[in-house]
């Protein structure tokens, strides 16, 4: 019996889905370019480093820039100049909603929506507080007399694609429609391709370094390995078989993480479970320059295989030597710089926002 057109068009749509995450997965970057043997900087081929490609005068903008450009209101008259808290136009595709009159934050706060994520895009809503006219997260006792919300542009699992788009759509006007608000939405067809250009910076520029710690001789229990690591400010992470070096900075990402397997972590006699190998990583992009998580990775790197009896070695279980260290170090510099450059310094919060 043949299908009937809704069968088809459910079917359709599927493929269509199916499509997309393929795509994503397939597009799912790894540590591509090497320095020395060690995996240092993603990129579409590698080794080779490619200058950023943002789409001309999109991303040549700085921050600075997008903060000094006056918005336009219905009437023509330029509205004044109003930072926000959270979005960032360099990131994030932005709406813009109007109402009448002030709406006071307790008839808003219900009707904001449950998950502030489309796809695996964040979003955020913001109102402009009608008495010291900036915009803020909404809160109860205060009165908005606009809102916008942005959804983030990309991220590390890939750009925003149709389907996310159009899920943010779908949560901005039915939160509209509750609150009584005009919405001024985006293209979306343009702000597909506005993600497509800012993952493409984002691939070319996003670094991660990886070191592996083999035992030389005899394996490590859990407790030993715990006890050498909290004596160079290592403490125990979230999940089992994690320790990560915290930064200064209240709430921010950990400096330096070392993991090891999560099953040797949960044994029920962590002094007899055996481990052989740990990995100490470095998410540069989560990390300011200024602190010197390189040095703090190397030096880890160096006073753990001492302490551990162990070897340095990367993925291919080649040595990492001195050289291979201070030539990964010199291309950082140069991925620090090129951040800078695009408003994107490592350890911003445009940075941590966009490689996560």
């Amino acid at each position: 019996m043949p299908l009937n057109l809704t069968t088809a068009l459910i079917a359709l749509a599927l493929l269509v889905l199916v499509g997309i995450v393929v795509q994503g997965l397939w597009k799912a970057r790894r540590i591509a370019s090497r320095s020395g043997g060690l995996n240092v900087v993603v990129g579409d081929e590698p080794g080779m480093r490619r200058e950023p490609a943002m789409g001309g005068e999109q991303m040549a903008r700085t921050q600075a820039e997008l903060a000094a450009t006056p918005s336009t209101r219905a009437d023509g008259r330029a509205a004044p100049l109003r930072r926000s808290v959270r979005l960032d136009a360099l990131i994030d595709a932005i709406a813009t909603l109007g109402v009448d009159a002030p709406i006071a934050g307790e008839g808003v706060l219900p009707h904001l929506p449950g998950a502030n994520r489309a796809g695996t895009k964040p979003f955020f809503i913001e109102g402009l507080n009608s008495e010291t006219g900036e915009w803020e997260t909404i809160v109860a006792n205060a009165r908005y007399g606009e809102f916008q919300a942005g959804v983030q542009m990309a991220n590390r699992n890939g750009p925003l694609n149709e389907i996310e788009f159009s899920e943010f759509v779908q949560k901005l006007e039915a939160f509209a429609q509750a609150i009584g608000a005009s919405t001024d939405l985006p293209d979306m067809l343009e702000t597909v391709a506005r993600a497509r250009e800012l993952d493409a910076f984002a691939s070319q520029h996003d670094a991660q370094l990886v070191a592996l710690l083999r035992a030389d001789s005899v394996a490590w229990s859990v407790g030993y390995l715990q006890q050498i690591a909290q004596r160079h400010g290592f403490v125990a992470g979230a999940v089992p078989g994690r320790l990560v070096l915290p930064a200064i900075e209240d709430g921010a990402p950990p400096v330096l993480v070392l993991s090891f397997d999560a099953q040797a972590a949960l044994a029920d006699d962590p002094g007899q479970a055996a481990v052989r190998e740990l990995t100490l990583g470095l998410d540069v992009a989560q990390t300011e320059e200024l602190v010197e998580p390189f040095a703090a990775w190397h030096g880890a790197a160096r006073k753990l295989a001492d302490d551990l009896d162990a070897a340095i070695v990367d993925d291919q279980g080649q040595t990492i030597t001195l050289h291979a260290f201070s030539a990964i170090h010199a291309e950082l510099t140069r991925l620090y710089e090129a951040l800078s450059a695009h408003d994107l310094a490592a350890g911003s919060t445009g940075a941590r926002r966009l490689f996560s």
